[in-house]
């Protein structure tokens, strides 16, 4: 929350997942026709896949920042963007996501929990660089010259970015909201259940209602539930 000039409003944290980005066509390793549905998760996703096979591992992930680097921002993106510039109080955007949709559309400042597609980094010293467009097992890391170069994503079974800042936030904030998210993933499927444990309003924007700890919900597509929903919230201020 970078924001401090006449904050007059509540706090808001707003996470958002795959949902909010499938309308630009990146699909979620749910969907049935998604780049995911071709590959076992496993072989690919995994710190055990690319001590295997780090080549299938780089294919995987050139296909995917591939479809991202073509992938364009909608209007519920732009909105966000707009929120973070117009909301009077602290406010924070948190994504599950690995691609650069919520930046490209404007937003700053976004922790991104599970990485980020366009980035790399060195397996063996931890730096980390900006992504070529394809990435091979044989790319050497700019500091440290070994062939460890891996992709800035986090996998199953690693521990997501940020935590302590996003758990810090998770527990300050007035209202959090859940924008295109199953709830099925954890750490960040707890995130509502804490906010909402400290006191906080929490909602859910989603294409249909997965349940979870939120006192009310606006259910469609994103690209149209957003930008109506910001335009109320900026209003009422």
């Amino acid at each position: 929350m970078e924001r401090t000039d006449e904050m007059t409003g509540p706090s808001l944290v707003v996470l958002t997942g795959a949902g909010i980005s499938a309308e630009s066509g990146l699909g979620t390793f749910r969907s049935r026709d998604g780049i995911w549905a071709k590959y076992d998760l496993y072989k690919v996703a995994t710190p055990q896949a690319f001590a295997s096979d780090p080549a299938m591992v780089h294919d995987f992930y050139n296909l995917r920042r591939k479809a991202c680097l073509k992938a364009n921002p909608h209007a519920g993106h732009t909105a966000l963007a707009c929120l973070q510039r117009e909301w009077r109080g602290e406010f924070q955007l948190i994504t599950q996501n690995v691609d650069d949709l919520h930046e490209r559309a404007g937003s700053e400042n976004v922790l991104h929990m599970h990485g980020e597609l366009l980035r790399a980094r060195c397996h063996s010293c931890g730096h980390r660089w900006p992504a070529p467009r394809r990435m091979d097992p044989k790319d050497e890391c700019p500091k440290c010259f070994r062939a460890a170069t891996r992709p800035d994503v986090v996998w199953f079974g690693e521990e997501p970015y940020h935590m302590d800042e996003i758990y810090r936030l998770t527990r300050l904030a007035e209202v959090f909201v859940v924008i295109g998210s199953s709830g099925q993933v954890y750490p960040a499927a707890d995130l509502a259940d804490i906010a909402m444990g400290r006191g906080a309003k929490t909602y859910e924007l989603n294409i249909e209602p997965t349940g979870g700890p939120f006192i009310s919900g606006i259910y469609g597509p994103a690209s149209e539930t957003l930008p109506e929903w910001v335009d109320r919230l900026i209003g009422a201020q």
